[in-house]
């Protein structure tokens, strides 16, 4: 049967076997694309092919629409998205339409959140078709491409690549006519051929100029054969083609199911489609009854949620791999086009049309004739130079240039004219386009650097039409995102813009500004960085604001304003649930609980709530295994029970419980960590602090004081850090008196193999501060030891990696040691001469001495000649005064009173001055009397020590008599 394609057929196999050597599917090839455009063009529904955002694409869809005035339009778009159409109304295009899903059911529960945008721009013909349809009565549109979740069962990610624009984020791209050779071979052939850069210019110069005042039926054929022409050089055995056949099947199907149901007229319908899909060879494609049809499965049980949000140029480009600023020439073209042809487009107005469709006769389907043979026989037809339109370009590029740091000027914009009309001719076309432009300017004005934010590329993008944003109007905003507009209208200022704007909050002025401060804060809190960003003002547990400043971003971060409208209606909602969500997450911490519990008082008022988040922190800390967190968790809860101290009578069930908990939770854990390689010292340090600082609670709660001496007594570090940690803590139980502390520090640094590795003991000693913040001044005289005495081959190699270690681990603990030094160091530089280190200073005890209860007084009398051990007057601990050998007293360091030896120069004295002695002895209730004292006797405690204890010496005596 003979076809109107059947010359055109016979010319290109023709052309074919005159190529020798060429390969032997040319023919195939090149046949099948003839027998694509006709197959297509006899389907009985209209096939309309478009490629997405395409200047060309929508001319002829307006001028379609506008002669044939379809009833039903079928359009390859996610059919579940159909509900958001309507609400273009209200927005500033470009936009894009979103499914999102957050709460996952049949997909794996990593993926989320999945999220599926569609954007939609002026110059596409996809949004000609719907502007056509909501706007003209009767007329129903049919989405047909598979559903959102369909795209996730089928192809995860693949049917599109992600963008990384912050407009759409990491959302999967569905868009109309992905009409893009996908051999990487072909389109670098097509590129060198073309004398182009990129893809985006190779379509614009050979398919859209071309195109752009084409007929219908030149149109058509044209655009299947160039999809029938990618289709057929795809690689077949890949999992895209695969997918792009199901789509193929899955959109028949819906239309056949959709002609069934309402017995539409195939001549009244269109079906909207890319390029690629309107050459499909697939047994399930056509209208006609009794077509097999695909098997559609159902969808899995995750809820999705459906708005808009706005989208640019910039993101459409990043999205779909296409070249910077072509999209907003595209949109530069269309609106030139739109000009010199008189086409006018559909639009979608705030209110609905309410007009009247004007009654014209359908276009029938009638026979195809070929339009091919002609177009890709004859010469293109280009256009001449218009120099009125390129010289407004270099005049306009220019004072751009000027305004952005460049030292450009009218001798440049010359020779950026002439430069593209050079550039146009050496790339075989007469009429210089924009890329042949910018070209021109980058060569002509920019030099070896770039004075400001932006180079000429970027110059010419703004120039030519720009980034330009959309933005979704406020009545097709979600309910939270109204809530926060609503909420935000006091400080008067125009949330939209998109610019930034400073909000200043007087509090204390203007009470009523305070709910504005909590939903910024609480925005703060959910918002990227930069939409809501305080320049003065914090919030902390128990502290009120005065005035505050903020920096508000929200136009140009609506997207994520709008996204989370998908997770709750109001924003106290949504921070309740990422609360629960972080505290329940399956790698949450106890840590990462009790900062919920924390974030939860700052920004919401739920005791319930805050409750349940304190009993998961007890849950967490009780099942942990690892102190890898200990700091974290000490610095927080010390500061939830400030809070609670302050404001509540009572500490809340849960705060005990933790307190009770990780006493004996880390007291199971100290031995382990201090021999632990993995633990720090950071993290031991922070153990010690959590059990000394909250002992006294603990104990009052029913925790046992032995259980913390016995998991200190068990602890062997084998490291010098955890060493002098070890020793801090033993000081801190009463085990390791500040005398022997300083004495092993003394024998460290008197000992040369030790003094290598005493930096480290210096670092123990310093994160010691943590849970022993008494030792301050003997880690200030531990340090000044360190560098007085230490050769300089240790001490220089150390200092990088003291400073280090304390900014990094131990920053908080600087300013105690600071704090210390300053009073422990003389103020003045010339005061350092004179001055000796108290630790020098201090006089050590002539004789050492029995301890005794704290506080206790033991009575004696005062020198009786031949008295016994027991009836002289020493200083105990806590400065007491208990008996002690010798019968005489002598002044001790702080004013207390020791036992001397018998005969002194202080007895002496002291016989010359007895109203003091007496007044003491009165004071004590003691009886004695004044006596020269008897010579002494060196033997004297010798002779004590073995009559009170006998044994050891018949012992000995045994011993050396047999």
């Amino acid at each position: 049967m003979s076809g109107p394609f059947d010359s055109l057929r016979e010319q290109l196999l023709g052309a074919a076997d005159a190529l020798a050597g060429g390969p032997a599917a040319l023919p195939e090839i090149l046949a099948g694309m003839v027998d694509d455009v006709d197959h297509a063009l006899r389907e009985p529904l209209e096939i309309f092919p478009v490629c997405h955002h395409s200047p060309a694409s929508a001319l002829a869809m307006a001028r379609r629409l506008r002669e044939k005035q379809p009833k039903v339009i079928y359009l390859e778009l996610c059919e579940d998205l159909a509900p958001l159409l309507t609400e273009l109304r209200n927005c500033r295009l470009p936009v894009a339409l979103q499914a999102f899903a957050s709460e996952l059911d049949g997909f794996p529960k990593e993926s989320a959140p999945l999220s599926v945008v569609a954007p939609i721009t002026e110059a596409s013909a996809e949004y000609q078709a719907v502007a056509y349809a909501l706007e003209t009565p009767g007329v129903e549109l049919v989405l047909v491409d598979r559903s959102t979740d369909h795209v996730f069962q089928w192809q995860p990610g693949a049917s599109s690549q992600k963008d990384e624009d912050d407009l759409h984020g990491d959302a999967v791209g569905v868009e109309i006519g992905d009409l893009r050779p996908r051999f990487a071979e072909l389109e670098e052939h097509l590129l060198h051929h073309g004398r182009v850069r990129h893809w985006s210019e190779w379509w614009d110069q050979y398919v859209e100029q071309p195109l752009a005042g084409a007929d219908h039926e030149t149109y058509r054929q044209v655009m299947v054969m160039v999809g029938s022409l990618f289709r057929r050089l795809a690689p077949h055995d890949t999992r895209r083609y695969a997918t792009d056949e199901d789509r193929e099947r899955y959109m028949w199907t819906r239309i056949r199911e959709h002609l069934a149901a309402t017995g539409a007229d195939r001549a009244d319908c269109l079906y909207i489609c890319g390029a690629f899909h309107a050459a499909s060879r697939v047994a399930e494609a056509g209208s006609e009854p009794g077509t097999p049809d695909f098997e559609i499965t159902g969808r899995t049980a995750t809820t999705w949620l459906y708005g808009l949000i706005p989208s640019s140029h910039s993101a459409i480009e990043a999205q779909f791999g296409l070249a910077p600023g072509s999209v907003s020439i595209a949109a530069a073209t269309w609106q030139k086009s739109l000009l010199r042809t008189g086409v006018r487009p559909f639009s979608l107005s705030a209110k609905k049309s309410t007009r009247k469709k004007a009654p014209a006769p359908v276009t029938a389907g009638g026979p195809v004739t070929d339009q091919l043979s002609g177009y890709l026989s004859g010469p293109p037809a280009l256009d001449g130079l218009d120099e009125e339109e390129l010289r407004g370009w270099c005049v306009d590029i220019v004072r751009l240039a000027r305004r952005n740091g460049y030292l450009a000027s009218t001798a440049d914009a010359i020779a950026v004219f002439e430069t593209s009309v050079l550039l146009a001719g050496m790339r075989g076309r007469r009429r210089p386009t924009p890329y042949d432009f910018q070209d021109a300017a980058i060569t002509c004005i920019e030099k070896e650097t770039v004075p400001g934010r932006r180079d000429v590329r970027r110059l010419c993008e703004i120039l030519l039409g720009g980034d330009r944003i959309g933005q979704v109007g406020y009545d097709s905003l979600p309910p939270l995102a109204r809530d926060v507009y609503d909420r935000l209208a006091p400080l008067g200022l125009n949330l939209g813009q998109r610019t930034i704007q400073r909000a200043l909050l007087d509090l204390a002025a203007r009470p009523e500004l305070a709910a504005c401060s909590r939903l910024l804060w609480m925005l703060r809190y959910l918002l990227p960085d930069h939409a809501v960003r305080p320049i003065m003002g914090s919030r902390r547990l128990g502290a009120k604001p005065i005035q505050e400043s903020w920096d508000l971003d929200i136009g140009r971060h609506q997207r994520t304003i709008i996204e989370l409208g998908y997770e709750g209606v109001t924003v106290e909602q949504v921070l309740e649930q990422r609360l629960r969500r972080a505290a329940w997450d399956p790698k949450a911490t106890a840590a990462t609980a009790l900062k919920a519990v924390e974030d939860s008082l700052l920004f919401l008022t739920s005791p319930r709530l805050t409750d349940e988040l304190g009993v998961r922190a007890v849950e967490l800390l009780a099942a942990e295994r690892t102190v890898d967190e200990a700091p974290a968790v000490l610095r927080r809860i010390r500061r939830l029970m400030a809070h609670y101290r302050a404001t509540e009578p009572v500490l809340p069930g849960w705060c005990e419980r933790f307190v009770t908990e990780g006493y004996a939770h880390y007291c199971t854990l100290l031995p382990t960590a201090f021999v632990d390689e993995d633990t720090g010292v950071r993290q031991v340090g922070a153990m010690l602090g959590f059990l000394f600082s909250m002992e006294s609670l603990a104990l009052s709660l029913g925790c046992d004081r032995t259980q913390l001496e016995l998991a200190v007594r068990q602890s062997h570090p084998e490291t010098p850090a955890k060493t002098s940690l070890l020793w801090a803590a033993r000081h801190q139980l009463g085990d390791l008196p500040l005398p022997d502390l300083r004495v092993r520090v003394d024998e460290l640094l008197a000992n040369p193999l030790v003094v290598p590795a005493f930096p480290q003991y210096v670092s123990g000693f310093v994160q010691a501060l943590e849970p022993v913040p008494r030792l301050a001044p003997f880690v200030v005289e531990t340090l000044s030891k360190a560098f007085g005495r230490l050769p300089d081959p240790v001490l220089l190699p150390w200092l990088p990696t003291l400073i280090t270690t304390l900014k990094s681990q131990a920053a908080e603990l600087v300013p105690v040691l600071t704090r210390e030094a300053g009073r422990t160091f003389p103020g003045s530089l010339p005061a350092i001469d004179e001055w000796t280190p108290p630790w020098q200073s201090r006089p050590a005890p002539t004789r050492p001495h029995q301890p005794s209860a704290a506080g206790s007084l033991a009575a004696g009398r005062v020198g009786r000649p031949g008295g016994s051990q027991g009836d002289s007057l020493v200083a105990g601990p806590g400065g007491s005064l208990v008996a002690g050998p010798g019968g005489s007293l002598v002044a001790g360091p702080g004013g207390s009173l020791v036992a001397g030896p018998g005969g002194s120069p202080v007895f002496a004295l002291l016989a010359a001055h007895q109203r003091t002695p007496d007044a003491v002895t009165a004071l004590l209730s003691c009886e004695g009397d004044w006596a020269e004292p008897a010579e002494p006797d060196p033997n004297a405690p010798v002779r004590a020590l073995l009559s009170t204890h006998p044994e050891p010496g018949e012992t000995v005596l045994t011993l050396l008599t047999t």
